[in-house]
């Protein structure tokens, strides 16, 4: 059992991306890290810190239900595809473990499916 994000453009052959939930949570972890702050410390997540106090345009993301809640808006989506690229490659120059990899390559695939719901004006949806 996992998640699925996909744009809401009603076609099956669009581009989606698919995780675990154990997979999405320690992808989320690492995009926290990377934005200075521990997600486990973060209300939703186990710990009292609020959102109020974290500036990153990952929190629509990061500060989301694993499935279901509301979808992303393409404005969303677009703040987050800036941020993402811009991790992604900063992950991409420290090169690392495979973990690091898999992130990598995830997080490729978000941009393509956050690029298409920019692109045709749709929601981001968590499934």
């Amino acid at each position: 059992m996992g998640l699925v994000l996909f744009p809401d453009d009603g076609d099956n052959s669009s581009p989606d991306i698919s995780w675990s939930y154990s997979g999405f949570a320690a992808f989320r972890r690492r995009l926290a890290e990377t934005e200075g702050f521990v997600l486990s410390e973060m209300r939703g997540f186990g710990g009292e810190r609020p959102w109020s106090e974290v500036s990153t345009p990952l929190e629509p993301l990061l500060d989301h239900p694993d499935d279901g809640g509301d979808d992303l808006s393409p404005a969303e989506c677009a703040s987050i595809q800036v941020r993402l690229e811009a991790i992604t490659d900063q992950w991409a120059r420290e090169g690392g473990d495979p973990l690091l990899q898999h992130h990598i390559e995830d997080a490729r695939q978000l941009t393509v499916v956050l690029r298409l719901c920019i692109e045709k004006g749709v929601p981001l949806v968590f499934l």
